[in-house]
C-alpha cells in the first residue's frame, strides 16, 4: 500500500506540469510585450491622444488667419441723382454714377498680439496631451500588474490544486479497504472545484486586462499576446519632494503654465485695444450729363479707442484677466503643496506595505507550509484525517493569496504614486 500510494503520488504531481506546460505553449500564440513596449505604443497609436495634435494644428492655422486682412468693399450706385417726374433745369443737375472702394487696414501690432495669444493656445492643447498620456499609461500599467498577478495566483492554485489532487487519489485507494470516508472524497472533490472556479475567475481577469491593453494601444480586443512576468515593479523613494522639482515634473502643473502664458498673451492682446485702427476709402463720380467733370473723393480714417465710452471694454477686460492669472498661480501652489505631503504619505504607505509583505513572504507562509507539510506527511501515514490536512492547506492557499493580494495593492500605489508625481 505504502509503494502504491507513492506511485500515485508522483504521478499526480508530474501530470499536472506537464499539462500546464503544453497550456503555456498553446497560450503563447501572440508575442510577448514587457510594459515598455505596451507603454511605446499607447503613446504612438492611441487614438485619443492623436485628437491633441488636430486640435494643436487648428490653432495654428487659426493663429495665421489672425493675421489677414478684412475683404475689399467694393460698391456702385448713383450720387446726387432727382428723383423721377422732376424738372431738370440745367445738365449738371442729371447727378452722376458713383463706383467705391473701401478697405479697412488693421493695426499690424494687433494682429501679432491676437496671432501669439492664438498660438499659445496649441501649446495648452499640446500640454494636455501630455497629461492624458500620463493617466493612459497608470491605467495601462494598472492593468499590466492585474494580469501580472493574475498568473502569480493562477500559479499558486494549480500548485495548490496538485495537492488536493492527490489527497483525492490517496482516499480513494484507501476507501475500498475501509480506510477512509467516501465523504472525504467528495469534499476533495469540491475543494478542487472550487480550486478550478478560482482559476476561472483570475483566467478572467487576465482576459479583460489583454483587451483593455488592447484597446488603449488601438489593436483589435481579441487580439493574443502575452506579458513579461519577470518585469516587477521598482520603488525608488526620493530623499525629498521639492515644490520646484515637482512643477518640473508635473504634466497638469505644466500645462497650468501653459495656460497662464496663454492668459498673459491674452491680456496683452487685449492692450493692444487702446491702439487705433485705419481705413481707406475712395469714390468715383461718372457724371450722367455733359456739364459736369469727372470726380472723385479719396478719404482716409483712424479709430480713437483711447474714448472713454470705448475705453472700458478693454480696460475691465484686462483687470479680469489678471484676476483670473493671480487665481491660477494660487491654484498651482496650492497643488504643489499638497502633491508634496500626498508623496510623502504614499512613500511612507508603500515601505510600509512592503515590510508587511517581506514578514508574510519570510515567515508567516513558510510556517504555514511546514504545517501543511506535517499534515501532509501524517495522512500519508494514515495519522491524519483528511478534513485537518484541508484545513492547513486553506491555511496555506489563503495566505499565499493574500500576500498576491498585498502585492497588486502595492503595485496599485506605486502605478498612483508614479501618477501624481508625473500627472
Amino acid at each position: 500500500m505504502t509503494h502504491i500510494t507513492r506511485y500515485i503520488t508522483w504521478l499526480l504531481l508530474l501530470l499536472p506540469a506537464l499539462l500546464r506546460a503544453q497550456g503555456n505553449s498553446v497560450e503563447k500564440d501572440g508575442p510577448v510585450l514587457p510594459l515598455d513596449s505596451i507603454l511605446q505604443r499607447i503613446d504612438r497609436n492611441n487614438v485619443l491622444l492623436q485628437s491633441y495634435r488636430f486640435k494643436a494644428e487648428s490653432y495654428r492655422l487659426n493663429a495665421d488667419a489672425a493675421t489677414a486682412w478684412m475683404a475689399p468693399m467694393v460698391g456702385a450706385g448713383t450720387f446726387m441723382t432727382p428723383y423721377p417726374r422732376q424738372e431738370i433745369m440745367d445738365d449738371r443737375d442729371k447727378g452722376s454714377l458713383m463706383f467705391q472702394l473701401e478697405q479697412d487696414i488693421p493695426n499690424p501690432a494687433k494682429q501679432q498680439a491676437k496671432r501669439r495669444y492664438i498660438s499659445s493656445q496649441g501649446n495648452v492643447e499640446a500640454a494636455g496631451r501630455a497629461v492624458t498620456l500620463n493617466d493612459l499609461k497608470a491605467r495601462a500599467r494598472q492593468l499590466y500588474y492585474n494580469w501580472l498577478v493574475a498568473k502569480q495566483r493562477i500559479a499558486v492554485l494549480e500548485e495548490n490544486d496538485k495537492i488536493m489532487r492527490t489527497m483525492k487519489k490517496i482516499e480513494e485507494v484507501r476507501y475500498p479497504y475501509n480506510q477512509s470516508q467516501l465523504g472525504n472524497v467528495f469534499k476533495a472533490d469540491a475543494k478542487i472545484a472550487e480550486n478550478a472556479n478560482m482559476v476561472r475567475m483570475q483566467e478572467g481577469t487576465i482576459a479583460k486586462a489583454r483587451a483593455w491593453l488592447n484597446s488603449l494601444m488601438d489593436r483589435p480586443g481579441n487580439e493574443p499576446f502575452d506579458i513579461d512576468s519577470a518585469a516587477l515593479p521598482e520603488f525608488l523613494p526620493a530623499a525629498t519632494y521639492d515644490t520646484s522639482a515637482l512643477a518640473m515634473a508635473r504634466k497638469d502643473v505644466f500645462r497650468m503654465d501653459e495656460s497662464i502664458r496663454s492668459m498673459q498673451l491674452n491680456i496683452e492682446s487685449m492692450r493692444q485695444e487702446k491702439k487705433p485702427d485705419f481705413k481707406l476709402r475712395f469714390d468715383h463720380m461718372q457724371p450722367l450729363g455733359n456739364m459736369m467733370p469727372k470726380a472723385f473723393s479719396a478719404m482716409g480714417m483712424v479709430s480713437i479707442p483711447i474714448a472713454p465710452w470705448s475705453s472700458r471694454m478693454y480696460r475691465s477686460g484686462i483687470k479680469a484677466m489678471q484676476q483670473d492669472v493671480e487665481a491660477m498661480r494660487r491654484e498651482r501652489a496650492a497643488m504643489l503643496q499638497e502633491t508634496q505631503g500626498m508623496l510623502y504619505g504614499m512613500q511612507y504607505e508603500i515601505q510600509s506595505m512592503q515590510r508587511r509583505i517581506t514578514t508574510m513572504e519570510e515567515k508567516i507562509v513558510p510556517s504555514l507550509r511546514r504545517v501543511l507539510d506535517a499534515a501532509f506527511l501524517n495522512y500519508q501515514e494514515n495519522r491524519l484525517p483528511l478534513p485537518e490536512v484541508i484545513d492547513a492547506w486553506e491555511a496555506l492557499t489563503m495566505m499565499e493569496l493574500n500576500v498576491l493580494d498585498e502585492k497588486l495593492k502595492r503595485y496599485e500605489m506605486i502605478v498612483s504614486y508614479e501618477k501624481e508625481l508625473y500627472r
